[in-house]
């Protein structure tokens, strides 16, 4: 009996973990949305228990601006954990170089926003999400010339919506301290830009 309550816990788990990761939702973001949803009083319009503040248990922006930091803090971990195994897999010295400045401008952006969030009593995301986590298992297998430019492809899409997604959160966030890291973070992101689709047009 007891081997057959292991077996139905075990076959629930997989199951239930598959649903999960089908629903289309990525669980370390959704873990670090759903801490921050339940910090966030930002939608209440009653006056702020002064002892959950006092605590740190209530989140100093609102959900939007939250909702910005983990997007960024997935993909800034992302980009430098991409950038490493270029290092390791790439063959061109471009791709080398331009993974070198990843590593390095990503690294310290990644450290500013943390030290936000620490400050705001945001929950970033404390892995990657699952789609940033295939990507750098299916990159993983790719090797010499054929890592290169699936690599170079990746960066030039993502740099893309970086740029986007940074301009838009150096306008609309709401949080001072958030938007100026966005408006800080953007040249350097743009410059990232510049560089890959400059190696992408040589390639």
């Amino acid at each position: 009996m007891k081997k057959l309550n292991v077996l139905f816990l075990a076959a629930f788990t997989t199951l239930a973990m598959q649903a999960c990761n089908s629903s289309g939702k990525t669980n370390s973001t959704e873990v670090a949305q759903d801490s921050n949803s339940a910090k966030d009083t930002s939608g209440t319009k009653s006056s702020i228990d002064t002892t959950a503040k006092a605590t740190g248990a209530v989140m100093k922006v609102d959900k939007d601006d939250a909702d910005f930091a983990v997007k960024a803090g997935n993909d800034g971990m992302a980009e430098v954990q991409l950038a490493q195994l270029a290092q390791q897999k790439g063959v061109s010295t471009d791709v080398k170089a331009f993974a070198a400045k990843m590593i390095t401008d990503h690294t310290k952006a990644n450290t500013k926003l943390m030290a936000l969030a620490k400050q705001k009593n945001i929950t970033l995301p404390a892995a990657l999400s699952n789609e940033e986590q295939k990507k750098i298992d299916e990159m993983s297998k790719k090797t010499g010339k054929d890592f290169d430019k699936a690599y170079v492809k990746d960066m030039v899409s993502d740099h893309d919506k970086d740029v986007k997604e940074f301009t838009d959160a150096s306008k609309d966030l709401k949080d001072a301290d958030l938007k100026s890291f966005a408006a800080t973070t953007l040249p350097v992101l743009k410059m990232h830009q510049t560089m890959i689709t400059a190696i992408d047009k040589k390639m």
